[in-house]
């Protein structure tokens, strides 16, 4: 089942998928007088026990035809899928033929950079362009969120720390990206992270056999397979702990293949403008959607 967050009159909500609607965890928590966890944060920090109670809840609701339970997905406020991170690390280079367009060497290890909780952003938001950046690009990614805190983890173990898995794009501004020699200014604008709508749970994707791709109004513009990573995600989580501690929360987007605007020759680079519509979709994951302005 598909785990997700949402607002509703400003508070934000922990939401699970369903065939009837999306269930609104605190809600069938109260009318059903059921103790559990009722936001994500929890629910990350309880690992499989707090499945479990949420795995429950969402069974004895759809048993009981309890429709007043359920919320149609079409009326949400989407949030992103994870709200307040610790940390949000990004990889970088890390599909060979989009180390080739790049114009880029193929790393011999990770490379690494961070976003901030100011750019999180969710599904169907819109992403405002800032004033000064022209060179707007998508970039399909991958993202895993860790469930349990990891430090100096094994490659064969690192997976076992993954809570679950997650769409993305990280959005860059590239006339903001190489004004200077540090990536920052052009990744961490605000809503430049959008991710979500779902989280799937660990045990239900295998992160190197999925299906990517990114369209822009309609056309593809990215379409590839993440089993094509140079870095695999277990390799990158364990070789991040070796360094950073990751914490439940955190989000690693697993960088983005081939078909960025940035890889198409000079003169053939027609960049992303307002009205611009993005969407990255993950085999079994689902469907990021977002407009700039």
């Amino acid at each position: 089942m598909k785990k997700l967050q949402f607002l509703k009159e400003d508070e934000l909500r922990l939401g699970v998928k369903t065939s009837h609607g999306i269930l609104d965890v605190k809600d069938a928590a109260d009318k059903l007088e059921k103790s559990t966890f009722v936001s994500l944060q929890e629910l990350l920090l309880e690992g499989e026990e707090g499945l479990e109670k949420i795995n429950s809840l969402v069974h004895l609701a759809l048993e009981g035809n309890r429709n007043e339970l359920f919320v149609s997905e079409g009326t949400l406020t989407y949030a992103p899928a994870v709200s307040n991170p610790e940390k949000i690390i990004c990889v970088g280079l890390n599909y060979i033929d989009h180390a080739k367009e790049s114009n880029m060497d193929t790393p011999k290890s990770p490379v690494l950079f961070s976003k901030f909780n100011n750019a999180l952003s969710a599904h169907l938001e819109t992403i405002s362009i800032p004033e000064e950046a022209k060179n707007m690009d998508y970039e399909a990614e991958l993202v895993a969120i860790m469930g349990k805190t990891a430090k100096n983890v094994s490659e064969e173990d690192a997976l076992s720390y993954v809570f679950g898995y997650s769409v993305g794009n990280d959005v860059s501004a590239r006339d903001l990206q190489f004004k200077s020699g540090q990536w920052l200014l052009g990744k961490t604008p605000d809503g430049f992270a959008p991710v979500g709508p779902y989280i799937v749970t660990a045990e239900e994707v295998d992160p190197n056999n999925l299906a990517i791709e990114c369209r822009v109004n309609g056309g593809v513009r990215q379409k590839a397979h993440t089993r094509d990573m140079i870095f695999s995600c277990a390799f990158l989580i364990s070789y991040i702990s070796q360094y950073i501690t990751l914490k439940p929360g955190d989000l690693i987007y697993t960088r983005t293949p081939e078909g960025v605007i940035l890889g198409y020759p000079e003169g053939e680079r027609d960049w992303l403008k307002s009205g611009d519509e993005m969407v990255v979709a993950i085999e079994s994951l689902g469907e990021l959607k977002n407009v700039l302005k």
